[in-house]
């Protein structure tokens, strides 16, 4: 393994970083409880990846287990408990616990404590995920609604492929 080929060929740098304070209202609120921040989309980063910091509320909320073909996504568990499933079992997965899923490996994540909790959540390369976010909050609200074949082309456009 090698460093990848240069993007930048600059001979002192730029000043180009962006700081996401912790107190900035969240990207995005559920209905059900709980938030998500976008803290770097695969637009900020040239596809690079996606990083987002997902709060959850005590009610229980989640996918169910699913993969991407193009994607691989990581979670790290920032506080309380959060469910994993690594593509054979539900774990559970405390302050500090990494999940790595390779492109092509089931996965599924959800918060059945009753109590919040927090994790990060990284995509990589960086898809545009913020539609699918974001229209899953319109349709949770009762906002937005999909007939079968749609929801099965929303699904598909998002590389979500339910197991």
């Amino acid at each position: 393994m090698s460093y990848p080929e240069a993007k930048y060929f600059g001979d002192t740098g730029e000043s180009n970083a962006r700081l996401h304070r912790a107190d900035e209202p969240p990207t995005l609120v559920y209905s059900a409880g709980g938030s998500t921040h976008y803290l770097a989309t695969g637009a900020d980063t040239g596809g690079e990846f996606g990083l987002y910091r997902w709060n959850f509320g005590p009610n229980r909320s989640g996918p169910d287990p699913h993969f991407h073909r193009t994607i691989s996504e990581s979670f790290y568990i920032l506080s309380g408990v959060v469910s994993l499933f690594d593509g054979k079992n539900w774990i559970e997965a405390g302050s500090g616990d990494f999940l790595h899923v390779p492109q092509g490996g089931v996965h599924g994540f959800r918060n059945e404590s009753g109590e919040e909790a927090s994790m990060l959540l990284l995509f990589t390369p960086g898809a545009p995920r913020e539609e699918y976010f974001e229209w899953l909050v319109e349709i949770g609200r009762g906002e937005r609604s999909l007939s079968e074949q749609e929801r099965a082309d929303f699904f598909r456009r998002h590389d979500t492929y339910w197991v």
